[in-house]
């Protein structure tokens, strides 16, 4: 899924830092494309680390039962999963 509008900066440093933390790595080069399981090799365990993160650092609960894969593929579609979810 490719989304056309621009991820509000704030989701999107959450993310960065969230996976930052989850990761354990610095993630200076991560930018709405970067691809979550293929730039960053996210296993399934990571995304549940990186959405308790989420939630957290941006007070929100995230329903599971409107997540798909296809919010997972970047870190700009799961920005957009976010926005839509607050």
């Amino acid at each position: 899924m490719i989304t056309t509008q621009t991820a509000d900066p704030q989701v999107v440093s959450a993310i960065v830092a969230a996976l930052a933390e989850v990761l354990g790595q610095d993630l200076t080069d991560v930018t709405e494309q970067t691809r979550l399981f293929d730039d960053l090799s996210l296993d399934s365990t990571s995304v549940l680390g990186l959405l308790m993160a989420l939630e957290d650092a941006l007070d929100m609960q995230v329903d599971p039962e409107g997540l798909e894969q296809s919010h997972l593929e970047t870190v700009g579609s799961l920005a957009a999963f976010i926005t839509e979810s607050r």
